[in-house]
């Protein structure tokens, strides 16, 4: 078992975790405020004149949380990322200058003023950090952030505004290009790549909701919120791995299904694209079934399906949509699992042979190697930056958003921990931009280790390949139980 604590990145992997941090900045705007999004989705679903059951008084409330909350919701969620409670503030005064000066919906330009504002008064307040005189900080301070507020609302509303309207009139114009050619079904080549590399977060909610709210605004419904959230195309991949994968792989992959497809957790079924992949062939083939079929019976949901659960899709379903929602998702399912039953049986009789049965299994065929001698990460008890020996007690799981594959993994290591007897350790779950240092040991997918190292420098830190079936839990239990027993024993 290979564990790190510090890790020395070649340029091509520090660009991927560049990407990877912009894009979870993007989408941690976006992710703690869905539940707004769904609420503003059914508001709109139920009341507005072609919904379900339309009320002219309550229909009233559709424009001012669009035009008002939602903008204003993320910039404040963008500006505590930035700077705690103050970047908030006047990320939330500097946004209302960008949507009064729009005619159109400021999400955009939400996530770009609201960021940047807290970042201004961030480093106004440096300026002048230590040297006020004891008695007037509050006083400074609140006028520090009222005028730069004031001076940065009057900016976006002059200056930033027709720019943003520019640019998102610019993207609805590339969508509706594509569209109209019916060439939208080619954005899979990009989204479905960027998915199994943890961007799927990023591309969701940073790209495609902010323009599909707006289409919603004027349609009544979006295919952009089908793009990536068609739970299809993973549906695919992993009933071929139910028949024809090898080892552990085949044996996880039916509870992997109930996790993807139901739960609509789709950071389940990366890994295993990644122990092969030629896979994304699979998932691009059934993103972009997936996408032709919407574009053909002009499909859409009224709100993101987040997370992308079957049953969030076919809530936020338009109801003209249901029949091309529904035969898109099948369609993404059936030509992936096409493509990744030949992919699979291609290379099954070489694993076979060669007694493989892919990388889940080797990882646990090199923990039973490891067996009768403890392995680096049991005799380090302490891989920080720092290299002190700790004592653990506090354990994170830590993912993208901190929602989905992290609380999957912290459930299963916690019923580890209670089966084998050992008290007084937590196990929680956390998005890598909340990690504050405090964490004992840090259990994260190996392709953001690097991002989570940043965040908490002195943790140990353990790496896998699935949250979901990694052996290294094992170890982590021995750790504890060996850690547990030595205190007992002083």
């Amino acid at each position: 078992m290979t564990t790190t604590s510090t890790g020395t990145l070649n340029k091509s992997g520090g660009a991927r975790v560049h990407v990877q941090r912009f894009g979870t900045f993007l989408s941690g705007m976006i992710m703690p405020n869905i539940a707004a999004f769904i609420a503003w989705g059914l508001i709109t679903a139920f009341f507005i004149p072609t919904g379900w059951s339309p009320n002219e008084s309550l229909a009233a409330l559709v424009g001012p949380m669009i035009t008002y909350l939602l903008p204003l919701l993320i910039a404040n969620t963008g500006g505590r990322m930035v700077y705690n409670t103050r970047g908030g503030v006047i990320a939330t005064i500097a946004t209302m200058g960008v949507i009064v000066g729009s005619a159109i919906p400021m999400f955009i330009g939400a996530m770009i003023v609201g960021p940047l504002a807290a970042y201004l008064l961030k480093k106004l307040d440096a300026v002048w950090a230590g040297k006020i005189r004891p008695g007037f900080e509050m006083l400074v301070d609140n006028f520090a952030s009222g005028i730069l507020g004031a001076i940065l609302a009057l900016g976006a509303f002059f200056g930033i505004a027709p720019v943003v309207t520019g640019i998102s009139t610019g993207l609805e114009g590339a969508v509706n290009w594509l569209v109209a050619n019916h060439l939208l079904p080619l954005a899979s080549i990009l989204v479905e790549p960027g998915k199994i590399l943890f961007l799927n977060n990023a591309i969701n909610h940073g790209v495609f909701t902010p323009i599909g709210v707006q289409q919603v605004a004027e349609n009544g419904k979006s295919l952009l919120f089908l793009i990536e959230a068609n739970p299809g195309p993973g549906l695919g991949i992993l009933l071929a791995f139910s028949f024809f994968g090898v080892g552990l792989a085949r044996a996880s992959a039916p509870g992997a299904i109930i996790i993807q497809f139901l739960g609509g957790i789709h950071e389940i079924y990366f890994p295993y694209v990644l122990m092969k992949p030629m896979l994304v062939l699979a998932a691009i083939g059934g993103g972009m079934t997936g996408v032709a079929i919407n574009v053909a019976f002009q499909t859409g949901l009224r709100a993101p399906a987040s997370p992308g659960s079957i049953f969030a899709v076919l809530i936020q379903t338009a109801p003209d949509s249901y029949v091309g929602v529904i035969l898109s998702v099948v369609g993404a399912a059936t030509v992936s699992f096409l493509i990744s039953a030949v992919i699979l049986r291609a290379s099954r009789k070489r694993d076979l042979a060669a007694g493989e049965t892919g990388d889940m299994a080797a990882a646990i065929a090199r923990t039973e190697a490891n067996k009768g001698k403890p392995s680096a990460f049991l005799s380090g008890l302490g891989g920080g930056a720092d290299g002190a020996k700790r004592e653990v007690k506090h354990i994170v799981f830590a993912c993208d958003a901190g929602m989905g594959s992290s609380a999957m993994g912290a459930s299963v290591l916690r019923n580890k921990i209670k089966k084998a007897g050992i008290e007084g350790v937590t196990v929680v779950n956390q998005a890598i931009a909340n990690l504050d240092g405090t964490a004992d040991l840090v259990i994260t997918h190996q392709d953001l280790t690097a991002r989570a190292q940043a965040k908490s420098p002195n943790s140990i830190f353990v790496s896998v390949d699935n949250f979901m079936n990694s052996p290294k839990y094992d170890e982590v239990v021995t750790l504890l139980q060996s850690s547990t027993t030595e205190e007992a024993t002083r």
